[in-house]
């Protein structure tokens, strides 16, 4: 089964990730062509259903880059749903808890590991040998945004089976008294991403964050995160657009 992503971290490089909000397979497969090393269909915040979710898969699988998926909530039924429709990793919102990382963990992996069910309609026709090497392919991110994950980040971070921990930072600013915003430089949240940083490191999984700009990626790469996303479709598309009429006038 390929993992670009797996096979990534693998070669000790940090991982670029693509985020699709937009619910359309054009825009989808266009990512797709870019350079991404996953990309992350967004059934959260973004404006795309199950069903779409299926048809942007369906037009990724041209390419290399891994197949991601975020679910709206820690909700079993919508895991293992993305999963049999051929995502080969879940990042789960909110979780504040080891109790919350073990149920979310659970959902992404057959027994003896999980209480996953069995019946990858679409993973099982597109990945060889699907059963046999899902646990060990599938990618778990589990995102910590609030201030009492943050306290329980620790416990969280070693959780058996967990691929990593996703910082959301605009949830986690919310959380401790700020304004939404990606590329944070408040003392306050650097201390706090620097905390899960540290737990990550500790545990020995994979610390993410989600960015807005190139350059702050870059430097999160260089304090030690190995994944991180770059904006969005949406905001990718409104600053290109944006761009380009306001040359036109200038």
């Amino acid at each position: 089964m390929k993992n670009r992503l797996r096979e990534t971290w693998a070669a000790g490089k940090p991982a670029v990730n693509g985020w699709l909000s937009v619910p359309s397979t054009v825009t989808a497969e266009i990512s797709g062509m870019a350079d991404f090393d996953s990309l992350l269909i967004d059934v959260q915040h973004g404006l795309v259903d199950y069903q779409m979710a299926l048809t942007m898969m369906q037009a990724l699988s041209g390419s290399d880059a891994t197949p991601l998926a975020r679910v709206p909530w820690n909700e079993p039924g919508i895991i293992m749903k993305l999963l049999d429709a051929g995502a080969l990793g879940i990042v789960c919102p909110m979780i504040n808890t080891r109790a919350d990382a073990e149920k979310f963990v659970g959902a992404c992996t057959y027994a003896p590991d999980g209480y996953r069910s069995s019946g990858p309609t679409r993973a099982g026709m597109i990945h060889a040998d699907y059963h046999n090497q899902a646990n060990a392919n599938i990618v778990s991110m589990a995102m910590v945004e609030t201030v009492e994950a943050l306290e329980n980040v620790d416990e969280i971070a070693t959780t058996p089976g967990l691929t990593g921990i996703y910082v959301g930072p605009s949830d986690l600013a919310i959380s401790m008294g700020f304004q939404p915003g990606l590329d944070r430089k408040e003392p306050e949240m650097v201390a706090a991403i620097d905390k899960i940083l540290s737990a990550c490191k500790n545990a020995k999984i994979v610390p993410g964050l989600h960015c807005m700009t190139p350059a702050y990626a870059k430097q999160m790469f260089a304090n030690g995160f190995r994944f991180a996303t770059l904006a969005s479709d949406v905001r990718i598309f409104t600053a290109g657009v944006n761009a380009i009429v306001a040359e036109a006038r200038s």
